[in-house]
């Protein structure tokens, strides 16, 4: 039983709307007035719009079996990509463009193939719960979303939504399976609906946060700094945080905003323009403190120094520092909590 428009709308979360455009179903994580924001401000930035962070289809069904077939277009910088298939809060299977090669330890300049890729799934027996995350570093049209015939199907989304702001971290770069995201682990904690408006390479962007929902979150997370300090003098930061945190309190006074500083990286001790790195730390701290509902974690030390946990060596985290940073933050926000 192919599932028509109808259905998969039913079915997502994390997408703002969802067309479908000649023969595939189209999920948007941004509003078309945050993608005009995105188009006059950077031609790389706007392409990364289209990129399905944070999306997920969650349904109940009694189907044994589920098929996916997606058309892969460009994202972001990174070329692999891969489908997490979940039963049961248990991860089954994976579609992606890499398990059958031999991944270096960086494996983020790889150039891996595009195009059509469809994989059938093994779901089991009974009624069961399943989620599919869908990748964060490229663009993915579902051309056709399959279960058996005559097995039913039901929505399964959570109660609570969650609006994310970020860079290149919180977008996902550089877990090879989404799932492993922190972002996604803290929404998946929180039983939330991720809402991942994060762009790899962007720094605090004030008129990003001056554009609206249809919906309050009801938490918001943002975890930007780490480019402001390779790009920004300290007085443009500065104004940037600021203006940034007064049009976020201005658009969602009532949400719980958990405001994120940078993890380590490696060059941190190199000379910028703007100053020491560890000053990026302090300035978000000062223009967060007026407002009573912005909560600031520290996140310089989420994820040990070690190359090994980061998947360039130096920046991003890879799965296994994804695991780091998440179990780190998780604590931090339930004792805020």
């Amino acid at each position: 039983m192919n599932l028509n428009l109808s259905q998969i709308r039913d079915i997502t979360i994390g997408a703002v709307r969802i067309e479908k455009i000649d023969n595939g179903i189209h999920f948007y994580r941004f509003t078309k007035q945050q993608e005009e924001l995105y188009k006059n401000r950077r031609d790389d930035f706007y392409k990364k719009t289209f990129a399905t962070s944070g999306i997920q289809i969650r349904f109940f069904t009694n189907s044994q079996t589920l098929f996916l077939r997606t058309e892969i277009t460009c994202g972001s910088s990174r070329t692999y990509f891969a489908f997490d298939v979940f039963v049961n809060g248990v991860k089954i299977d994976t579609l992606d463009n890499f398990s059958d090669i031999n991944m270096p330890q960086n494996y983020t300049t790889l150039k891996l193939p595009h195009g059509e890729f469809s994989k059938k799934f093994n779901l089991g027996e009974g009624d069961k719960e399943v989620c599919i995350y869908f990748p964060w570093s490229v663009s993915a049209v579902v051309k056709e979303l399959a279960i058996d015939d005559d097995s039913f199907i039901k929505p399964n989304k959570p109660s609570k939504k969650m609006l994310c702001f970020g860079d290149s971290i919180t977008q996902g770069y550089d877990a090879l399976y989404p799932c492993n995201k922190y972002i996604s682990k803290l929404a998946d904690m929180l039983n939330t609906e991720e809402h991942n408006k994060a762009i790899g390479g962007e720094i605090f962007f004030p008129e990003l946060a001056a554009t609206r929902e249809e919906f309050v979150p009801d938490y918001i997370t943002v975890a930007y700094g780490t480019n402001d300090w390779n790009r920004c003098k300290e007085e443009e930061f500065t104004r940037n945080c600021k203006d940034f945190f007064n049009n976020l309190n201005n658009s969602y006074p009532n949400s719980k905003i958990f405001v994120i500083t940078p993890i380590w990286r490696k060059e941190m001790n190199e000379i910028r323009q703007f100053g020491e790195f560890k000053n990026i730390e302090k300035i978000i701290e000062n223009q967060a403190e007026e407002f009573e509902n912005i909560s600031v974690v520290q996140g310089f030390e989420f994820v040990p120094q070690n190359e090994n946990l980061f998947a360039d060596l130096r920046l991003h985290p890879n799965d296994n520092g994804f695991e780091y940073y998440f179990e780190n933050l998780s604590k931090h926000i339930k004792d805020i909590l």
